[in-house]
C-alpha cells in the first residue's frame, strides 16, 4: 500500500477515534502533500512523501527550539507531539554502521576523491537514505571521509 494511502487511512481512524491532535497533524501532512502535488503537477511517490515528512519534522524541531528559548513549554510540547506522529510514517532509522557502509559504497561507485566530489556522492546516497537518516549528519560524514 502506498504511503499516501496509509496516511489517508490513518486520518479516517483518527477521525473515528476522535483523536484531535493526531487528526490535526495528519491533515497538515496531507495538505502539504497535496500542495506539492498541485505545485509540481505530479503524483508524489513514497520517496517524495518521505521528503515532505522530513521537511515537516525539521520545521517542527526548529519550532521546538524557538519555543523553548521563549519559555513556551506548552507550545514546545505540542510540536513534539506532532513530531511523534510524523515520525510514525518514517521507515526504520539506519544505524551508524549502515550509513558508513552506504557512504563507502557511494564513494567507490562514483570514484570520488576530494571535497570537490561531495555533490556526486550526496546525489548517489540521498535516495538510499532519505527518511532513514539525518541528511545533515550524512553530509558531515561524507565530508569527513572525503577530506581524510
Amino acid at each position: 500500500m502506498p504511503l499516501k494511502a496509509t496516511i489517508v487511512d490513518d486520518m479516517k481512524v483518527a477521525m473515528r477515534a476522535r483523536e484531535t491532535a493526531r487528526l490535526s497533524t495528519i491533515r497538515l501532512l496531507l495538505a502539504a502533500i497535496k500542495q506539492r502535488e498541485v505545485d509540481e503537477r505530479i503524483e508524489l511517490t513514497d520517496a517524495d512523501v518521505l521528503a515532505v515528512i522530513d521537511k515537516m519534522i525539521k520545521q517542527r524541531r526548529d519550532s521546538v527550539t524557538q519555543f523553548e528559548a521563549g519559555k513556551r513549554d506548552d507550545l514546545a510540547a505540542a510540536e513534539r507531539a506532532e513530531i511523534a506522529v510524523l515520525e510514525g510514517y518514517l521507515p526504520e532509522r539506519l544505524s551508524d554502521a549502515e550509513v558508513d557502509a552506504m557512504i563507502a559504497e557511494a564513494i567507490a561507485a562514483t570514484g570520488a576523491s576530494g571535497l570537490s566530489a561531495m555533490g556526486k556522492v550526496m546525489a548517489a546516497i540521498k535516495p538510499k537514505v532519505a527518511g532513514r537518516a539525518d541528511m545533515g549528519t550524512v553530509s558531515a560524514r561524507i565530508k569527513a571521509k572525503l577530506a581524510g
